[in-house]
């Protein structure tokens, strides 16, 4: 079975990026807005004790904290994905350093920078014009970090919560 580890912002923030997911993003059905923490993986139920017992230390050793998201950006050329960019911020560096080891350490395929995307799977010269209209957008959000959730996924690919770990360090 496929999971992942994500933070998902407040309401009003989820709110302003459905605004453009609606539009741009094919994945806007299967999962609300959200920073991913770790990458889809694949585990199976026996490893799963051992996963949440270690994502629950990591809870309990992390002190809730802000995130700012500052602007809107791309990962153009690497992937045709546009974004709603998180401020760099060493707490959030670091939440996703501890839940990306031990028995959950995994290889991974691109550097961590923390995001919620806003459009993905874009052909080239629309991924240009709407990119080239949202870097326009004044972006200052705040969010309160004091959760995150390990998500699996269901046969029709969406996602779904399995637990929420609350930050209590």
């Amino acid at each position: 079975m496929k999971y992942g580890v994500v933070i998902f912002p407040e309401k009003k923030i989820q709110d302003i990026a459905n605004s453009y997911r609606k539009r741009y993003d094919p994945h806007y059905a299967l999962i609300p807005p959200h920073i991913t923490l770790m990458e889809a993986f694949d585990m199976n139920k026996a490893d799963l004790d051992k996963a949440t017992t270690h994502l629950e230390q990591v809870a309990q050793n992390t002190t809730p904290f802000e995130i700012a998201f500052h602007k809107v950006s791309t990962f153009h050329p690497t992937n045709n994905v546009i974004y709603i960019a998180v401020k760099e911020n060493d707490a959030i560096k670091n939440l996703h350093e501890q839940i990306n080891s031990e028995v959950l350490y995994h290889q991974r395929a691109y550097k961590f920078i923390p995001h919620i995307t806003i459009g993905q799977k874009l052909p080239e010269d629309e991924l240009h014009d709407i990119y080239g209209r949202l870097r326009m957008v004044n972006v200052d959000l705040k969010n309160q970090v004091d959760r995150f959730h390990l998500l699996y996924q269901l046969e029709n690919g969406s996602w779904t919560i399995y637990q929420t770990f609350l930050l209590r360090g």
